[in-house]
């Protein structure tokens, strides 16, 4: 868990207090579907990571979100949960954007080519560590 310290004056505030934010979205994740925790605790331990060890300690280390992370930053793994929960939720916010707003036909197109390439990125990253690193004592 390498720290980017110090970072000098107001920007360090500033990515303290961006750190705290993606926390809170990412707590709001797992209690809603249309906002993947995950990603959002890894870009608030990349804002720790620039503004306090402590904190970046803190959440590297969470009982609950910390596994996800120390799993992507080992070995850039995505537990299949988290997998389908993003993909769903994006498939559900594409529908919903269809089908009950008044979007432009180019806006669906757009927004669905990013979510499209964000599934791609998400389902191409391993499920799993590799098996020599979980049959290791």
């Amino acid at each position: 868990m390498p720290s980017q310290l110090p970072i000098p004056g107001y920007a360090r505030w500033a990515y303290f207090a961006l750190g705290w934010l993606f926390f809170g979205l990412g707590v709001l994740g797992a209690f809603l579907p249309v906002l993947p925790t995950t990603p959002l605790m890894i870009v608030a331990l990349w804002a720790f990571s620039r503004s306090s060890a402590t904190f970046q300690r803190w959440l590297y280390t969470h009982r609950v979100f910390g596994p996800p992370l120390q799993l992507w930053q080992q070995y850039r793994v995505i537990p299949p949960t988290a997998k389908l929960a993003a993909v769903g939720a994006m498939a559900a916010s594409l529908g919903y954007l269809a089908a009950f707003t008044a979007a432009p036909l180019a806006l669906l197109i757009v927004t669905g080519g990013l979510m499209l390439a964000a599934a791609w990125y998400i389902l191409s990253r391993p499920s799993r560590p590799p098996a020599t690193e979980r049959s290791a004592p």
